[in-house]
């Protein structure tokens, strides 16, 4: 009997040879089994490892810090061969490369740096111990007069004229205006009378009156309470710097960190004895403005260190020194940069009143720029800075404890 193929009733009665149906049956299968074996498993590993390799070789979704992501969550195992040393590291919610990201190994330049740091220190204390401080007339004592001219006049030109009339290293300061001056002098042997006409005398220029308005005389008592007053100043700035990085931080960061603003702050005042710059009470608060903004560079390194210890595993704690200074780096320079800017512009534009000023504060910011980069953080790696430093740990009294009983009923049952 002929079998019609057009029939659909027959068809669905007579399948087709050559095994169609065992095929259509098998294109059903699509889903993986339940128990989780056979090669589905092997595909999915596979799609994994290709996945993140093409996304480390790419570098593509990297974020604002240039670091990569890998989105497929791995076994840690694929990642501890040679591409572990310098390409990934493992961090929360999967892994977290570092490879496409150029570090610069700051840390390599250690010792040399330190040796450096050490010798610019010492130097600096044999220098102010031998030459000692050349200390202007807040610290000495003197004589301060308030000077009002009839019409405008050059600092200069005072300067000048106090000099031709035996006034030597006279200080000339503007008060508001190019009228009105600040003079300031070395101790004299005469009175408050002899003084004040000798001083008329000196500052008389041509064609431009001058009054003196106010003459009084430092002793050198009161500048030596100013100067212990200054000295107590820096030291305890620097302790409160130290408290204030150990309870925000870390004690070793915190040690590191006052190490770093002495070294900014003696390295500043060893230059000013070796050549015999004036230092005075305007040199003073440029050091403690340079302690200011100083700590606040060092700060920032070291919260990205403290981020980076918490987030990056599998480098070691130099490696990770290494990165956070890297991702650092841009931002060091254009904030350096910048004050650079402000501090040339006092220096060759602000007049004798912040000459010395400007001064200070640039030889502080290149110290401190090289002190937050280098001792800042070498000393704390030195004195075993790790991942742990920054891990809260739980304590053993507040661990859960798992209890297992059993029901006495059960066995009654039973």
């Amino acid at each position: 009997m002929a079998i019609d193929n057009n029939n659909p009733l027959e068809k669905q009665n007579n399948p087709e040879p050559n095994g169609s149906n065992s095929e259509a049956s098998g294109r059903g299968r699509k889903k993986p089994r339940r128990d989780g074996k056979g090669s589905n498993t092997q595909t999915n590993n596979a799609t994994a490892k290709k996945s993140a390799s093409k996304t480390q070789r790419t570098g593509k979704g990297a974020n604002k810090d240039s670091q990569v992501f890998a989105t497929t969550a791995l076994d840690p195992s694929l990642a501890l061969g040679d591409a572990a040393e310098d390409a990934a590291a493992y961090a929360e919610g999967g892994i977290k490369a570092v490879g496409d990201q150029r570090i610069i190994p700051f840390m390599k330049l250690e010792k040399p740096m330190g040796i450096l740091s050490i010798i610019l220190v010492i130097g600096s204390i044999i220098a102010i111990a031998v030459n000692g401080l050349n200390l202007g007339l807040d610290f000495t004592g003197g004589v301060s007069a308030d000077v009002r001219y009839e019409q405008s006049v050059e600092q200069g030109d005072v300067v000048t004229a106090l000099a031709d009339n035996g006034f030597d290293d006279a200080v000339v300061q503007y008060l508001g205006t190019s009228q009105e001056l600040l003079i300031r002098l070395p101790p004299q042997s005469d009175n408050i009378d002899g003084l004040n006409n000798s001083l008329s005398e000196a500052l008389a220029l041509p064609n431009n009156d001058v009054e003196i308005s106010n003459v009084n005389i430092i002793g050198s008592q009161v500048g030596n309470e100013i100067y212990l007053s200054s000295v107590m100043s820096i030291v305890l700035a620097l302790a409160c710097m130290l408290g204030y990085v150990a309870l925000r931080f870390q004690f070793k960061l915190a040690l590191g960190a006052v190490l770093s603003l002495f070294h900014d702050a003696i390295v500043t005042i060893g230059v000013f004895a070796l050549f015999g710059f004036p230092f005075d009470l305007t040199v003073l608060a440029a050091i403690l403005a340079l302690i200011g903004y100083s700590l606040n560079d060092t700060i920032v390194v070291y919260d990205r260190i403290r981020e980076n210890f918490r987030r990056v595993r599998g480098i070691s704690p130099r490696q990770t020194i290494d990165l956070s200074l890297t991702e650092t780096l841009r931002r060091t320079i254009m904030t350096i940069s910048t004050v650079l800017l402000v501090v040339l512009a006092m220096l060759f534009l602000g007049g004798d009143g912040l000459f010395w000023f400007s001064a200070a504060l640039f030889i502080g910011l290149l110290a401190g720029t090289y002190s937050s980069t280098y001792i800042a953080s070498s000393i704390p790696l030195a004195m075993g800075l790790s991942r742990d430093d920054f891990i809260v740990k739980v304590k053993p009294e507040f661990e859960e404890e798992i209890v297992t009983f059993n029901d006495p009923k059960m066995f009654e049952q039973d």
